[in-house]
């Protein structure tokens, strides 16, 4: 019997590290294994092709070489952005504004913050996932360091109208950054034109390796390090550089920036074909977030009453590889903050699952998928029937 076929479509989780990008670290695995601060041959190798990468990834986001910082990936990049911008402008102010909706690498971050003294507002989105500029106007004090917004959210994949937050902010002395861990090498991204001084990006996001990532910063732009050492990253980042995966990195940013436009109409295209199978099939389901202002590889469903963890359990069985937003924990539902945030009711929102599409699917897989949620789907109701009628109680 031969094996299952399975259909990944959790690629906002992670992504497979494509054959070109693992061919082009190879050699540094390997052969080229110097240390970039070295000053013999070996070392000078290594320190070019960091910089050839760190020319690949300002290319993709159309900034400088010089100021593309590497990281350890997004979650190392949105702290240095927080921690590093509030430490260098204490003595201006104390005051960060956020989303309700980003990532826990910003939320407990901002936490920790709230813990050392600094005060955070915390902005609502409207049902589809927006924030309102205007939220942000009203916000903004003679104390404001920082206006933390996401490029596009994890969950539900609404873009944010970060080219707005510079119009609203006004002053250049409040830093603005964006998490566009979800955006760069999906869709266009240009730092320019989203009149941002930081950006975190991530490479296993889009095919290349995990563990490493970058944090643009914009010239002139103050920020105090995360970590002491030899001085790497212009003494922002200490630490010997990861130069197989930068390297990856410099190939990922590559491959994307050449086959984004054509893979981003493919994706649209699986995407809605995707969501109209589902809502057809499962008459209950609920699309979340944005219906056009959203990433074109991304779709959040929910169905009324069901658990989203069950479902994923139940596709998994199939062969289907998707992922949800809450969790059952300690017998109790943890439903997302994202959903929670939308104004989802809460029986929706424990019902979420996340689809996220990528490279090598087709037409057929969009066709397995949504079969396999309609079985699900159907097992789990036929199931959640039978234990009410014998007295039991699901953990959603």
């Amino acid at each position: 019997m031969g094996e299952m076929k399975t259909i990944y479509l959790d690629h906002c989780a992670t992504t497979p590290i494509r054959d070109e990008v693992l061919e082009s670290m190879m050699p540094f695995l390997r052969d080229q294994f110097g240390n970039p601060s070295s000053t013999h041959a070996k070392g000078v190798r290594a320190r070019e092709a960091v910089e050839k990468a760190r020319q690949q990834v300002a290319t993709l986001i159309g900034a400088l070489p010089a100021e593309i910082y590497f990281t350890s990936g997004g979650t190392e990049a949105n702290n240095l952005a927080l921690q590093g911008s509030v430490q260098a402008g204490r003595q201006r102010g104390n005051h960060v504004i956020m989303s309700s909706v980003e990532h826990p690498s910003v939320l407990k971050t901002c936490e920790y913050l709230s813990s050392q003294g600094y005060r955070m507002t915390s902005l609502p989105v409207d049902k589809d996932g927006l924030v309102n500029p205007d939220g942000i106007r009203k916000a903004i004090t003679k104390e404001t360091i920082l206006v933390t917004i996401m490029h596009a959210n994890n969950e539900v994949g609404t873009i944010e109208p970060i080219q707005s937050v510079r119009k609203v902010v006004g002053s250049e002395k409040v830093l603005i950054h964006t998490d566009a861990v979800q955006t760069v090498g999906k869709i266009p991204v240009d730092v320019k034109e989203l009149d941002v001084d930081l950006l975190s990006l991530s490479a296993h996001k889009f095919y290349g390796p995990k563990g490493v990532g970058a944090l643009y910063i914009r010239e002139g732009t103050p920020l105090a390090p995360l970590l002491y050492g030899g001085g790497q990253e212009k003494g922002l980042r200490s630490g010997t550089e990861n130069v197989a995966a930068i390297v990856g990195l410099g190939a990922a940013c590559e491959l994307a920036l050449r086959e984004m436009d054509d893979e981003r109409k493919r994706l649209t295209r699986l995407r809605d074909k995707l969501q109209d199978l589902i809502l057809e099939k499962v008459p209950s389901a609920v699309m979340n977030g944005h219906p056009q202002q959203r990433l074109p590889h991304v779709l959040n469903v929910s169905v009324p009453n069901l658990s989203g963890t069950d479902l994923v359990e139940e596709m998994d069985r199939q062969g289907v590889f998707v992922s949800s937003g809450s969790a059952c924990k300690s017998h109790r539902a943890e439903i997302s903050h994202v959903l929670s945030a939308l104004g989802v009711a809460p029986e929706l929102a424990k019902g979420a699952v996340r689809f996220s599409l990528g490279r090598n699917l087709s037409e057929e897989d969009m066709d397995a998928a949504a079969e396999a949620f309609a079985r699900a789907t159907d097992r789990l109701k036929t199931l959640s029937e039978l234990e009410q009628s014998l007295g039991f109680r699901r953990c959603f």
